[in-house]
Parts: structure tokens; sequence; C-alpha cells
């Protein structure tokens, strides 16, 4: 397992370094910062100055190999919206980030698992019929809609809720409802389809014969059998939700690394973008090689294979 955890590692940081170069080239598409950076009646001289001082007026190349050498020291420059090392910044903002993730994915995947099996422990009841609505409407529905709606309703109309910020808990109610309504419709449409092909297997007969409690037939047995495919699709949402969740935080204000990375976009903060976009997939990376143990303490036979 160690070995395997290994080898992971080492495609993770060959992608790392092939995106890092991806996104050098990528950002400096978006135009010269100088033009933001200066008054709009600055000079020719002036523009030249600005990008002769932070190595802008170089040949790409040079400003490549120069990046390049940069990584290797753990040095990624200082932004220039922020005026602070851009590495700094990125890992400030990473953890309100992460703090959405992981509340919205544990709310996520608590909901689904008990309507999911819930569901499929009546297939065609009023429940069953009730909680495919509810999470297909949860899985169709767009973050962005979901969100202005949301805003409209209890901010604008009831006055209830906060429209953006960070101050209090009643600023988090939005944003992570939000965020878990999609992975609560995927979730539960893959645990009640994955539940009702495992209570049929030979195993669950068995249990229900010897008169084993059907709460624990359902939350035992076939629950831990039919993980596997849950897991999947979590870690594929989860990974989403870490990649920044640039919709919701853009909408709420929320100052995480998705709205950081917009904002560094649209700034020309070629060192901020450049942090953000490592951040976020040093994080993607180990979430996979996490996911990828949970796989081996749910199945024993892929610990075995990857022995």
């Amino acid at each position: 397992m160690l070995s395997y955890v290994a080898r992971r590692g080492l495609q993770s940081l060959i992608a790392l370094m092939g995106l890092l170069v991806l996104v050098f080239f990528l950002a400096r598409l978006t135009g010269d910062p100088a033009y933001l950076y200066l008054p709009l009646d600055s000079t020719e001289a002036q523009r030249a100055a600005f990008n002769q001082l932070h190595g802008f007026d170089d040949p790409l190349i040079v400003q490549f190999l120069r990046y390049l050498g940069d990584i290797l020291r753990l040095d990624f420059g200082m932004s220039l919206s922020r005026n602070l090392p851009a590495m700094q910044v990125a890992l400030e903002a990473f953890p309100r980030t992460l703090q959405l993730a992981v509340v919205a994915m544990t709310l996520a995947l608590s909901l689904s698992i008990v309507v999911g099996v819930l569901a499929a422990a009546r297939p065609g009841g009023a429940f069953d019929r009730l909680g495919t609505t509810a999470s297909l409407a949860g899985a169709s529905a767009p973050d962005f809609w979901v969100a202005i709606v949301a805003i409209l309703v209890f901010s604008v109309n009831l006055g209830l809720l906060p429209t953006s910020g960070t101050g209090s808990p009643l600023h988090w109610i939005m944003p992570i409802a939000v965020l878990t309504l999609r992975p609560f419709g995927l979730l539960t449409q893959v645990v009640r389809g994955t539940m009702l092909g495992v209570l049929t297997s030979p195993y669950v007969k068995t249990a229900r014969a010897k008169g084993i409690a059907r709460r624990k037939i359902l939350f035992v047995h076939a629950l831990r059998n039919a993980m596997l495919p849950v897991v999947t699709v979590a870690g594929d949402l989860a990974a989403g939700l870490v990649n920044g969740a640039v919709v919701v935080e853009s909408i709420f204000g929320w100052p995480g690394i998705g709205k950081l990375m917009i904002d560094a976009i649209i700034r020309r903060d070629f060192a901020l973008i450049q942090a953000t976009v490592l951040v976020t997939a040093v994080a993607i990376f180990v979430l996979n090689i996490v996911i990828d143990l949970i796989y081996a303490a749910l199945d024993p036979r892929i610990s075995h294979q990857a022995g």
C-alpha cells in the first residue's frame, strides 16, 4: 500500500508540474498588467518601467525559466493586487473554502445515505417518490440560480439572512445550503440505485432468514457493500467543491480561494493566479489519494491488488 501511495504521489507531482506550466502561459493571455495598475493617463515610458520592475518586459521564455527556478525554491512571487507573498494570500483564503466544502459534503453525504437507504427499502412507496423527486430537483438545479433565488427570498423579501460576508453563523446558511443541494441530489440517486441491487443479493436474503433486525440489514450489511460507488461519486463531488466553489463564493462574497482566483484573473495578478491554482491542485491530488485509501478500507480486495 505504501508503494501504491508513493506511485500515486509521483503521478500527481508530474501532473502538477504540467498544470503549473499551462497556467503560466494561460495567465499571460489575460493582457498587460500595467494597464490595470497604472493610471489611465500613464505614458508608455511609465508602463515600460512598470513591466521592467516586475520582469514582464523579458522574453516569455526567460520569464518561464525564471518562474521554474522560483518554483524549485518554493518562491511564488508577490501578489500585485495585495502586495503580499502570493502563496501567503492563497493559503489564507483556502481554509474558508475548505470549511464550506467539508460542511457541505458532510451534510450531503449524511442526508443522501439516510434518504437513499430508506427510499430503497420500499421502492415505489411514498417516501421513495418524495425522496426521488427531491434528489432530482437538487441534482438538476443550477447553483447560480439557486443562490440568486435564495438571496431574493431570504435576504431581500424576508430579511432573514445576510447576502454576503462571513461575520456570523447566519452568513454560512445560504452558501452551505446551495453547495449541499447538488451533491445531495446526485448521491441520493447513487445510494438508492446501489442499495436496490444489494438488497436483492443472496447474503441479504440469508440475513433476513436468520431474523436479523431490518435496520441492521439496511445500514450495516447492505450499506457497506453499496458504499464503493457512493465513495467514487462523493470523491468527484468533493473535488469539485474544493476546486473553489467559484460561483457560490462569488455570489455570496465568500472570501475563499475560488473567489480569490477569479479576482486574480480579473486583476491580471499572475503570481496569485499561479499560487491559487497550485493550492487547489495539491488539495485535489491529496483528496484523490485519500479516496483511494478509503476504497481499500471498504474493500480488502483493492488493498491486496494495490499491494
